[in-house]
């Protein structure tokens, strides 16, 4: 797509590195805290607004060669909550550079849908002009059916907001009858958050040197391969990716074993609740084996499907208050957020 840089030769070292690196386990999803642009703009004797646009740029080159060696799904962190509390002149100069790059993705839906690539911007929109959040939804909504590769952007996004505003939704449904206090489990609060309807997170880098997570994933990088790497965002190369994937392939066979533990673990609290629940409904009954299994399946069977009737009230409401900031939209109430 025209927005990302013009394609570079690429080396007979980098394509044998890349012949290599896809022999092995590559992440469908890495996630990338892009850290460093104001300390670049000082490094380099330049305005903070010229540092922030070199990390635009930065990202831009990185997505290409995320493209290239077949990533699916790249996240990024693009703006914090937090941000809020720099200077008027600085967030001003971000929220500007956003509407300028968001206004040129629009001007290329062709491309977009030709290449499949599906956007979500998770986070706050709400605190955003409504011009931005205009352009946020538009991008959002006409790409949402793209299935060839996703990226998502945080922006007015911190890992706890996000979590707290699930836990928000589960207390807002328990209150309404939808589901039951003992329906509350890690996986159902997981299906809540900004990102429940992204791939597992397999690889989050972090650049600057910075070894912290500044409350970005801290749920959905439970059970991913960390990398921390001691450069700036904009001097981020190439070989920096490729170092970062082949610490995961190090350590992708652990990283399978705490996934499949977790889910294993999962399933057996999940059971264990069931039973007790079961117990509680039926126990003065004297009942026998049979009937309890019975009786835990129907169980089972009706909590998946108040569970599954709530999120997707849940994904409905994300997606009407995105198709209301769209002059003229056709309300459509199958249209999520995150889908």
């Amino acid at each position: 797509m025209s927005w990302l840089p013009e394609r570079q030769q690429r080396s007979w070292l980098q394509q044998l590195c890349e012949s290599i690196l896809k022999t092995g386990p590559v992440p469908e999803h890495i996630a990338i805290i892009m850290d460093g642009n104001r300390r670049f703009a000082v490094k380099k004797s330049i305005d903070r607004a010229e540092g922030h646009l070199q990390g635009f740029q930065k990202l831009a080159e990185t997505l290409d060669w995320c493209l290239r060696l077949g990533l699916r799904e790249v996240t990024v962190y693009a703006f914090s909550i937090e941000n809020f509390k720099r200077s008027k002149e600085e967030v001003e100069c971000l929220m500007e550079l956003a509407k300028q790059k968001l206004a040129r993705l629009l001007q290329e839906k062709e491309l977009i849908q030709k290449h499949e690539v599906c956007i979500r911007v998770l986070g706050k929109i709400e605190l955003l002009s409504p011009e931005l959040q205009q352009m946020i939804a538009d991008a959002v909504l006409f790409s949402k059916n793209n299935k060839r590769a996703t990226l998502n952007v945080c922006f007015a996004y911190t890992a706890r907001d996000d979590i707290s505003n699930a836990m928000k939704e589960l207390a807002l449904g328990v209150k309404a009858g939808e589901i039951q206090e003992s329906d509350i489990t890690d996986s159902l609060l997981e299906k809540c958050l900004y990102s429940s309807h992204c791939r597992p997170v397999d690889l989050l880098i972090r650049t600057s040197g910075e070894v912290r997570l500044s409350d970005f994933q801290l749920w959905e990088s439970a059970y991913s391969c960390l990398a921390f790497v001691n450069v700036l965002w904009p001097e981020f190369s190439i070989w920096h990716l490729y170092a970062a994937i082949l610490h995961y392939q190090r350590n992708y066979a652990q990283i399978q074993i705490a996934r499949q533990n977790r889910d294993i673990e999962r399933e057996r609290l999940q059971r264990d609740s069931d039973y007790n629940c079961v117990l509680k409904e039926i126990s003065h009954h004297n009942p026998d084996s049979a009937t309890v299994q019975e009786s835990v399946q129907k169980y089972a069977a009706d909590r998946a499907s108040r569970i599954d009737a709530f999120l997707q009230r849940l994904y409905e409401k994300r997606g009407s208050l995105l198709e209301k900031l769209i002059p003229g939209s056709i309300q459509c109430p199958m249209i999520s957020l995150l889908s």
